[in-house]
């Protein structure tokens, strides 16, 4: 984790590899979705949350909304940083901003901010997010949203 701005965020190195890249050994575009997925995936795992014991509780999470911007193409052996930072949150759902550098020198590739949502698995409908999501979120959310708990977004 790197501390910037007092907020913590969350850093994963990947690494790109053959099967990330197009014919030129440029990263196709949807394969920085599956690395950002993965770096909030491992945040909640390094601050101790299990999604597996989630999965029991028939609880599951996806991507709401995502709004996206491409800067600069990651290739073929870059050495990635992907962060993860959780911005806001609500009743049924988190925000992330998260960015993809390359390691070497910080260039920022690729940046996102993500919307995730709190569904039922075996339903798909929105629920509330468990008790340890939520303190999980009062810890590290810098900035709360004032509509906390109100928005029904």
């Amino acid at each position: 984790m790197t501390d910037t701005a007092n907020a913590q965020v969350f850093e994963l190195p990947i690494r790109v590899y053959i099967e990330d890249t197009d014919a030129g050994g440029i990263v196709f575009h949807a394969k920085y979705l599956h690395y950002m997925e993965r770096a909030r995936t491992e945040w909640v795992r390094s601050c101790g949350v299990g999604l597996r014991a989630g999965l029991a509780d028939n609880i599951s999470y996806v991507v709401q909304r995502m709004n996206i911007h491409y800067a600069v193409p990651a290739r073929l052996d870059d050495q990635l940083l992907v962060t993860a930072e959780p911005v806001a949150y609500g009743r049924v759902w988190m925000n992330f901003r998260q960015r993809v550098l390359r390691a070497s020198d910080r260039t920022l590739l690729c940046e996102a901010d993500v919307r995730v949502a709190c569904v039922a698995l075996d339903t798909g409908r929105p629920r509330r997010l468990p008790e340890n999501m939520q303190d999980l979120l009062k810890r590290n959310v810098q900035h709360p949203d004032p509509t906390n708990g109100t928005s029904q977004e």
